[in-house]
């Protein structure tokens, strides 16, 4: 078992490296990157583009700006299951090819078994083996890992497995703030190897504002396990993107549907509060 307040002497070593969503831009390709590197971020994490000219366009623009990549990648659960499953592993091939950071994965379905749910972590074991790029599945609802019980499950099945922890899903699926001393939750948290940063709460994946003063606790909430995360990481570089959402993600005012925050500046704030935690080191 995991001690809580337990803090690795190594961390002076780590790097933290933050990533900005495209999740919602309606920014150029250029401007996107721009405002991503004056805003303090390392790089993006974007799903892989189809088009080739937004490719090319994207890797001049990361080259420009000196940032770095990771992809999104996803089990397309709308084609029968073996037609989804050899989807993804194509797919997959592809995004390696582009060497990036790290792959993130949202992984599977909710209506689908343990065993073939596993079959897709099986495919990304043998593809990071091979490539050297880490691939990480994230927690999130629908998918294999939408709840802890079930996540807690494959982490026994599938040894291998890392995770992204986007702990906002767990907070509403549960309905309830999960606290880093929980019992099933320690079990799941030296699996991840990366981290989407949103606040969460008992009825919503992401709150209006993770600044106001009414959500403190959701945020000390997830700070307090994002930071012990990274303390005990074996890794001497640390991945976090932040990932508040565009509407319908971020509640508006009804009949204007005018956003009531800003999701850039909500994802700044994140970035910030996450590096006050360790301002000291």
């Amino acid at each position: 078992m995991l001690v809580v307040n337990s803090l690795s002497p190594v961390f002076a070593q780590q790097q933290l490296l933050f990533f900005q969503t495209d999740w919602g831009n309606e920014l150029s390709v250029d401007e996107f990157l721009k405002r991503t590197k004056n805003d303090g971020y390392d790089g993006i994490e974007v799903w892989f583009p189809s088009d080739e000219s937004v490719q090319k366009e994207l890797k001049a623009g990361l080259e420009k700006y000196d940032l770095k990549i990771m992809f999104l990648h996803g089990t397309n659960k709308g084609l029968p299951y073996d037609e989804a499953l050899k989807s993804y592993e194509e797919n997959l091939q592809k995004i390696i090819a582009w060497n990036p950071i790290k792959i993130n994965s949202h992984t599977g379905s909710d209506y689908w078994t343990l065993e073939q749910n596993k079959a897709f972590i099986d495919v990304t074991v043998t593809a990071s083996k091979e490539s050297g790029i880490p691939i990480v599945h994230e927690t999130h609802r629908s998918r294999f890992s939408y709840s802890v019980p079930l996540t807690v499950a494959m982490v026994k099945a599938a040894p291998e497995l890392r995770l992204n922890l986007d702990i906002s899903h767990w907070m509403v699926v549960h309905e309830r703030l999960i606290k880093l001393d929980d019992p099933l939750l320690q079990q799941v948290l030296s699996k991840v190897d990366h981290i989407h940063a949103r606040i969460g709460f008992a009825e919503g994946p992401q709150v209006n504002n993770p600044a106001a003063p009414e959500w403190q606790t959701a945020l000390d909430t997830h700070l307090d396990i994002w930071e012990h995360i990274i303390r005990n990481s074996a890794q001497d570089i640390y991945t976090i993107t932040t990932e508040f959402g565009p509407p319908p993600y971020l509640p508006t005012v009804p009949f204007s549907n005018v956003p009531i925050a800003d999701q850039w500046e909500a994802n700044v704030f994140i970035m910030k509060a996450l590096k006050a935690r360790f301002a000291n080191d």
